[in-house]
């Protein structure tokens, strides 16, 4: 998983508005949409203050991206806006809550290692019904496989 990296030198207070991409660059290189990166910083999942040109166009550096690919991939894994806020204002609020991050990382690791069981499941019951079908086929009877019989009047 990415980790968002502390930055060796210390970042001016206040970064050229004018540096770092466009939305339209920083939703192609994040693989998410304008729509959803918008979305993101108004549900308070971007850690920085996404900083704007002087005609009020953001401007996106690439440790927003990192942290937006983080995201993203804790959402494709089923983890709710709401923890994913909140795994961001405890990485926000900076040292001393490590053991929390911790915490709720290894939660929805749990989570997602139950879903991946429950989707193996459901896989071996889909390769069942691949080889029940094959052989079938094979044997020349597939149309009898799932007849429903006449509902009687």
């Amino acid at each position: 998983m990415l980790e968002v990296k502390a930055q060796s030198k210390p970042q001016s207070a206040h970064p050229d508005p004018e540096a770092g991409m466009t939305i339209a660059e920083a939703a192609r290189r994040t693989g998410v949409s304008v729509h959803t990166l918008r979305y993101y910083e108004r549900a308070g999942l971007v850690l920085t203050n996404i900083t704007r040109t002087s005609t009020g166009r953001r401007r996106y550096r690439q440790l927003d991206l990192d942290w937006i690919t983080i995201c993203t991939k804790l959402r494709a894994t089923g983890m709710p806006i709401k923890t994913i806020r909140h795994y961001a204002q405890l990485v926000d609020a900076g040292r001393g809550n490590e053991q929390q991050r911790l915490d709720l990382l290894e939660s929805h690791r749990a989570t997602v290692l139950a879903k991946l069981a429950e989707l193996q499941q459901n896989l071996q019951l889909i390769d069942h019904k691949l080889a029940v079908y094959r052989a079938r086929l094979t044997a020349g009877n597939a149309d009898t496989l799932w007849v429903i019989p006449p509902t009687p009047h």
